[in-house]
């Protein structure tokens, strides 16, 4: 498991990205790169980094769960994510 102050800094993290979006968004389309850089740096998307829900494990991340794969791995074996099952063939 990640250290607490890590899950909560990528928090922080994605509520700036999103509050500051349009914000972005705007700027750039005007070319105004001096105002850009006034923003806060971890408002921006680059910024932010894939991360387990559960655990906040930041490798072997899988999009579709959002979760590790450990995770993935525990909770399909045990049948608590609807439609995986072992693969057997």
């Amino acid at each position: 498991m990640a250290k607490k102050s890590v899950i909560a800094r990528q928090r922080k993290r994605e509520h700036l990205v999103e509050l500051y979006a349009e914000r972005r968004k705007a700027l750039k389309e005007a070319g105004d790169y001096e105002a850009l850089d006034k923003l806060p740096r971890n408002s921006a998307k680059v910024r932010l980094r894939n991360r387990c829900q559960l655990t906040g494990r930041p490798r072997a991340y899988n999009r579709l769960f959002g979760l590790s794969r450990n995770k993935l791995r525990e909770l399909a074996m045990n049948g608590k994510i609807p439609g995986v099952r072992k693969a057997s063939w």
